[in-house]
């Protein structure tokens, strides 16, 4: 038997209804924050990657699913969304229009690692991008969208913010972290021996609890801001105090690439275990630049859609549309023809076989059918059909002109 490659799953059923159920919310907020659906291929060339997400990365190094195709083109299907987004932002010229554009997107990512809950090698994000908006305010929507998804679901959160800083700032700090690190590197992990190369800020976010150990003394890049990243950090507090959004400050919180800078924030929850973020995203100004297009200040986030739909909280489905069936088998023919009238306006399900009434009744309630509608040989006979409805639990017999 062939079965699904391992850490690629099949959506089915009260998953799938899951899943459409994150996609419509998700896709409802956005729309009321003013953004727009993009759709980007699977299939990128490499090199976005290398340049975007970072040669030095894990994601780049050991997970993507990378390959020669038959034109000799080095290809990968995309790890993440919003490199995809950038690429097109810049092919469109938009960096060239100038103006606002913001939009939102969804579907597959694919990375080669280890699967566990939550965490497939094909897995669904759902995104937001902004371009063209240098304003913190902009950053604070973007917290502020992904509260409202959340809350729409049903989820709870614990937010996280920090200040990457800029250019201004972010230089001498890296100086004074890499001092700070070097001199207890005898301690350290592997993984951020190799980082103090190429990230040294990744050496913040380290999973390595003796690392941990070691850094709390390490230089904090809050208290190393300059006036300019200050101030904004200040005020984008004070607009979530404002719009009654609780945040803690996290001081760890670090994304490891040039071009991101300011704002870092990430939603966690306590009800996956121990891989708590479930959307998370900040301020990257200078990746348009960075992949050949006009500068262009941008923010955005993404959300990993199987990680949250054990924690959504669906609302109670209500019966809709209508099962019709035959209890005779000279009726088959007619009620196909009276589903298909139905199905202009309504969800209509057939059954193409004779049965008794309990059994149609049965049918009609496992699929969460409105009413239940049936034809036996005496309908046949008098041209009528007979409904139930089971919802309101009334039942009538009705011509088939009035049906």
């Amino acid at each position: 038997m062939i079965t699904s490659l391992r850490g690629m799953n099949d959506i089915l059923s009260e998953d799938y209804e899951r899943f459409t159920y994150f996609i419509n919310t998700a896709t409802t907020v956005a729309q009321r924050y003013g953004f727009h659906f993009i759709q980007t291929p699977l299939l990128e060339e490499t090199a976005l990657f290398k340049r975007s997400v970072g040669e030095s990365s894990d994601i780049v190094g050991k997970e993507m699913y990378q390959f020669i195709d038959k034109g000799k083109n080095d290809v990968c299907l995309r790890p993440e969304g919003t490199a995809g987004v950038v690429r097109a932002f810049i092919q469109k010229k938009l960096d060239r229009a100038g103006g606002i554009h913001r939009f939102f997107y969804h579907g597959a990512m694919f990375r080669y690692e280890r699967p566990q809950k939550g965490r497939l090698r094909e897995f669904h994000q759902f995104g937001v991008e902004s371009f063209g908006v240098d304003s913190v305010y902009e950053d604070a929507a973007m917290i502020m969208m992904v509260s409202d998804i959340l809350k729409e679901l049903g989820i709870g959160y614990r937010l996280q913010i920090n200040s990457l800083g800029d250019n201004n700032c972010m230089p001498a700090y890296r100086k004074k972290l890499v001092k700070f690190v070097q001199e207890c590197k005898d301690g350290i992990c592997e993984d951020c021996i190799r980082r103090v190369e190429t990230n040294p800020i990744r050496v913040l976010d380290c999973k390595n609890e003796k690392c941990q150990e070691l850094y709390i003394g390490a230089p904090k890049l809050i208290h190393n801001l300059c006036s300019g990243c200050s101030y904004d950090f200040d005020t984008l507090k004070k607009i979530l105090e404002d719009n009654a959004i609780v945040y803690e400050v996290n001081t760890n919180l670090v994304r490891g690439l040039d071009y991101y800078s300011k704002t870092a924030f990430e939603f966690v929850s306590d009800n996956i275990g121990s891989q708590s973020a479930i959307a998370g995203g900040g301020r990257y100004d200078r990746l348009v630049e960075f992949l050949d297009g006009r500068p262009t200040p941008a923010v955005g986030f993404a959300m990993g859609i199987e990680r949250l739909l054990e924690l959504i909280v669906m609302p109670e489905i209500k019966r809709e549309g209508y099962y019709i069936g035959a209890m005779d088998e000279n009726a088959v023919d007619l009620v196909v023809k009276i589903a298909q009238k139905k199905r202009k306006t309504d969800r209509a399900v057939v059954d193409y076989k004779a049965k008794n009434l309990k059994n149609h009744l049965k049918a009609a309630d496992k699929i969460n059918a409105k009413f239940c509608c049936v034809i036996g040989e005496d309908e046949l006979t008098s041209g009528t059909i007979w409904v139930k409805d089971l919802e309101g639990k009334t039942e009538a017999v009705l011509k088939l002109e009035e049906f």
